[in-house]
């Protein structure tokens, strides 16, 4: 147990001096009270006590403080109790150390990009706010940033409701079954029950990861196809869920395509991820050194065509068409070049 450096006014100095020190340190250390609470969901009153240099006694009273000046701490007894900072009715000042200010300042620059439509003030106002209270080193370092970074689109980003993604978000985080309106690729409507996993963004398109309740199994939304998200009652079944990304990176590489290839590559997982991509390939370890990909395409001689121009040795494991094919292609081009 720390030692209580808290004192009493006129313990060292006498008068106002005294006073004036002792409501520094207080609000110091009630700062730090804060600080600690953003820092993790729940602390036990011996850990803060421990955290501040205090006893348990100004740990309660400082609790009381933060009470008074409207932050909603929330106490739960027993012997696993503790404190932790609740929801309340305004944003309290969020602490920051110089890492986690820079991280925000370019998260919210990288934001700023048009997909989530109405949020763009909204960013650009919390860059200004952000801005003007960064230490002038902090500053420096976000312009440095942003004055290195510049960003190649290949289209503009897919526009996507700021209310829905909230939506989506807080579902995934609180386990809450959702009804979506959703439009599939061929344009057909319909209402599906999901249980919400995970959201994913690929370039400039969002995807909800999430088990088809009806259908008993995991699936990929594309967000730009939700027309609505409503609580559909009743708790999320998260068992056993799949890698989020793994699973967008399956739906946009095969799910499309009426053609289904299986290669396999004789390099590790970093040399097939040059050759071909996660977002043309699935990629699956076969042992240290090769890589078995599955991909889709839209038929045999544009698959023989995509494979031909990797300049890598590989094996068609898949289908039995699309190896002769390329035996084809390949003893065309070897008799052209004897």
């Amino acid at each position: 147990m720390g030692r209580d450096r808290t004192r009493h006014p006129g313990q060292v100095r006498s008068g106002s001096y005294a006073i004036l020190d002792y409501v520094l340190e207080t609000s110091a250390r009630l700062l730090r009270l804060l600080s600690l609470f953003q820092s993790r969901p729940a602390w036990t009153a011996p850990e803060l006590a421990d955290r501040l240099g205090v006893t348990e006694r100004t740990v309660r009273r400082d609790v009381t403080r933060l009470r008074d000046l409207g932050y909603p701490v929330e106490a739960r007894a027993g012997p696993y109790g503790g404190y932790q900072l609740g929801r309340g009715g305004a944003l309290p000042p969020l602490l920051l150390d110089d890492d986690e200010a820079v991280a925000v300042a370019v998260g919210l620059r990288a934001a700023a990009d048009g997909s989530v439509a109405g949020l763009d003030d909204a960013t650009v106002s919390a860059l200004a706010k952000l801005d003007q209270v960064l230490p002038a080193p902090l500053a420096a370092r976000v312009r440095a940033v942003h004055g290195a970074t510049t960003e190649l689109r290949g289209r503009d980003p897919d526009p996507l409701d700021a209310d829905l993604l909230v939506t989506l978000a807080q579902a995934c985080r609180a386990g809450d079954r959702l009804r979506l309106g959703y439009t599939d690729r061929e344009g057909r409507t319909s209402e599906r029950r999901v249980d919400p996993y995970r959201l994913v963004r690929f370039g400039p398109r969002w995807y909800l990861v999430a088990r088809d309740v009806d259908r008993s199994d995991w699936r990929t939304f594309r967000l730009d196809r939700v027309s609505t998200a409503v609580a559909a009652g009743g708790r999320a079944d998260l068992s056993d869920p799949p890698d989020p990304v793994a699973l967008v990176a399956r739906g946009m590489a095969v799910g499309p395509y009426p053609l289904r290839a299986r290669v396999r590559l004789p390099r590790g997982a970093a040399g097939a991820l040059d050759a071909i991509p996660r977002t043309v390939g699935v990629h699956t370890a076969d042992g240290p050194d090769a890589t078995i990909v599955e991909l889709g395409g839209s038929d045999v001689a544009g698959m023989v065509r995509y494979l031909a121009g990797l300049g890598v040795p590989l094996e068609v494991l898949a289908p039995a068409e699309l190896r002769e094919a390329l035996r084809a292609f390949g003893r065309a081009v070897a008799a052209l070049n004897r």
